[in-house]
């Protein structure tokens, strides 16, 4: 089943901006060759409810949840993983597996 893979990313200092560069450069490859794209990259936001105030949101759709936890653990990711603790990076990451239930009673999945 389909899973998203949710990043709330940034800001970035002034002195992380190579680092960060040198991230986006690389990252996209390593989600590609585990069969994931991008959905969202870093576009407008709004707010629609909640005190939430992410500066910047990357989604990215894999195949499944294994396909992010193999992304995630990867050899070829390592060098992102790298990165980022060599920066002062903020990021919070999550995955969301697709819905399979269209059954309004049943809304993802919170009912038994």
């Amino acid at each position: 089943m389909t899973a998203y893979l949710i990043s709330d990313v940034g800001p970035v200092a002034p002195e992380d901006d190579a680092a960060w560069k040198a991230y986006l450069a690389m990252a996209p490859a390593t989600i590609e060759k585990y069969g994931g794209r991008y959905l969202a990259r870093g576009g407008a936001i709004d707010v629609i409810e909640g005190d939430w105030s992410p500066y910047a949101i990357v989604i990215a759709e894999f195949p499944d949840r294994d396909a992010v936890a193999r992304w995630y653990a990867s050899p070829e990711y390592a060098e992102g993983l790298a990165i980022r603790a060599k920066s002062g990076l903020h990021r919070r990451m999550i995955c969301v597996e697709g819905a399979t239930n269209s059954n309004p009673d049943n809304l993802l999945g919170l009912r038994a």
